[in-house]
């Protein structure tokens, strides 16, 4: 049986709590069936993922990109924003051709408060009750 060590992957990865993190998710990944780019030799899942590392069979980046992807709980999709100045053109267009500007975003107002009117409010406010909880 090969020895991986830590020292094998170092020139791979340099941070070795990176490369311990991309390990254990390559090593999570093939337990749950994801093929080996090595032959196994009877290793175990954690040798394997280390092995493919430092044969450069992997990219550590990729590894680094799935294993975020893995970890997030919500993907928010990249939507290009529209520039503030093709809205601007927009308006004068639709307000120049006669049509109501419904499509165009509402201004944001906020409220506004003094500081004594601040300061009021957060005297006024209780602190949670402790539980033997925490």
């Amino acid at each position: 049986m090969a020895r991986v060590t830590v020292e094998d992957c170092i020139d791979k990865v340099e941070n070795r709590f990176e490369l311990v993190l991309l390990a254990s998710h390559r090593a999570r990944l093939i337990s749950q069936g994801a093929s080996i780019t090595i032959d196994r030799d009877n290793d175990k899942n954690p040798v394997v993922a280390l092995r493919e590392i430092a044969d450069e069979m992997l990219s550590p980046d990729d590894l680094k990109e799935d294993l975020i992807h893995s970890l997030q709980k919500h993907v928010e999709v990249d939507e290009p924003e529209p520039d503030p100045a093709s809205l601007t053109a927009a308006a004068g267009a639709s307000a120049a051709d006669g049509e109501e500007q419904d499509d165009l975003p509402e201004t944001v107002t906020f409220d506004q408060m003094s500081e004594e009117e601040l300061l009021a409010g957060i005297e006024g406010l209780v602190p949670p009750e402790k539980s033997d909880d925490y």
